[in-house]
């Protein structure tokens, strides 16, 4: 009898998984559907009703999954058949089928709605190492392969901010249906709606993020620079700067900003006994919430500076795939791509502006305004497919050679 039960579980899961691309084929004709801080801070205080929140998301992420799911199957074909980006696949492909078996259960059955959050879990947890493991594809593409052109990059750049902002945005959504419905009250932040502070408060997230950096600067050079932190509220000069947005996000960029600034400023005064401070301001406006970060690092030229968006280039030594003590201020080169896709999954942005010879000013850009902060999600239609298509032609404008043209020639010649 169990010999059969297992036989008829392979049938059935042999069965689920062939119908899989029919199913991402569905889920991915619909659009994801964005949300705004504001609709997420309202529905965890007055509006908290599980029921449906299992409703929606049980549609919601499939639809999220399947989008982007479709774009892996534009990768090329060398980058797609690596062992890393089929694991990441195979994992996808798994979550997507566990939910799909809530499509047609009762929505007002506790048992329900408790496996549901299981499952929910489990998924999270199983998607912990997507962007190492994604990183771990694309080196295994370059090492076997090397560099396959410019329209190779742009395709690979392309979809992976498109993969990781998905990721980001799916794990949003499990967040808060796991912390408003089976979280527990953080004492210390009692205005939290799930992953969200009400009024988180700006500067204090930068000093929890420059003083972790700073523990692990002094590990690893045995000394870091100090912090030079300023505020200004536009909207009003007497209050501290609080703005409704995600603490944990916020710590992400502003830690890895850090971490780049104080790498920069001591290899940039190793023979200095004493290091230049690192400046932060913060400003609120009526719509922006502006973080300036300033350092005396040396800053790069300006050619580069895009370089440093991009996943397939890295100043840092790299690591061994799942390394345990690898340096602490290295890593794959994902840490700005993947702290500027936290800044625009609600509409802001992160940039750089480098003086070569000096230092470097990195910019975040938020919202202020909760009902401005809305999700940007990628969606898979024609113009994200053209993007896979795209054959970067020649140039329009002139590119200038390496070496400058000898006039002397043109003057014997005449």
């Amino acid at each position: 009898m169990t010999s059969r039960m297992k036989i008829v579980r392979s049938l059935v899961k042999t069965a689920a998984l062939a119908n899989v691309p029919k199913h991402i084929d569905h889920f991915s004709k619909f659009s994801p559907s964005p949300l705004s801080m504001k609709q997420f801070l309202d529905f965890g205080l007055t509006n908290a009703c599980e029921r449906t929140s299992f409703v929606f998301l049980r549609q919601e992420l499939p639809v999220r999954l399947s989008n982007i799911m479709k774009e892996i199957n534009l990768l090329p074909d060398r980058l797609r058949t690596t062992p890393s980006v089929q694991l990441v696949q195979s994992w996808y492909i798994q979550s997507l089928m566990e939910i799909l078996e809530f499509l047609d259960k009762n929505p007002d059955d506790q048992e329900v709605l408790e496996t549901f959050v299981e499952v929910l879990e489990l998924i999270r947890n199983r998607h912990n190492e997507v962007v190492p493991t994604m990183a771990q594809g694309v080196i295994e593409y370059k090492d076997a392969f090397g560099q396959q052109g410019a329209n190779n990059d742009h395709n690979i750049q392309y979809f992976l901010d498109r993969f990781y902002t998905s990721r980001i945005s799916i794990r949003m959504l499990i967040n808060m249906h796991t912390l408003v419905f089976y979280g527990n009250t953080n004492p210390a932040h009692p205005n939290n709606i799930g992953c969200i502070d009400s009024i988180c408060d700006v500067t204090e997230v930068a000093r929890d993020a420059y003083e972790s950096a700073k523990m692990l600067c002094e590990q690893y050079y045995l000394g870091a620079p100090e912090l030079e932190l300023r505020q200004i509220n536009a909207n009003n000069t007497r209050e501290p700067i609080h703005i409704s947005y995600i603490p944990s996000h916020l710590y992400h960029m502003l830690f890895e900003l850090f971490k780049n600034s104080m790498r920069a400023t001591i290899e940039n005064h190793e023979a200095s006994r004493t290091l230049p401070p690192i400046k932060v301001m913060v400003a609120l406006g009526r719509e922006d919430l502006s973080i300036t970060m300033s350092d005396s690092g040396g800053g790069v030229p300006f050619r580069k500076t895009e370089r440093l968006f991009s996943y397939m280039y890295s100043t840092a030594p790299r690591p061994t795939f799942g390394e345990k003590h690898r340096a602490p201020l290295a890593g794959f080169g994902y840490g700005l791509p993947i702290s500027r896709l936290y800044a625009r999954y609600f509409q802001g942005d992160l940039q750089l502006y480098s003086m070569e010879g000096y230092g470097t000013d990195a910019v975040i850009h938020l919202k202020a305004l909760s009902t401005d902060s809305v999700e940007r999600l990628p969606v898979f239609n024609k113009t994200a497919l053209r993007n896979y298509k795209l054959s970067l032609e020649a140039d329009d404008w002139c590119i200038p050679s390496r070496e400058p043209l000898d006039l002397a020639v043109y003057r014997t010649s005449k």
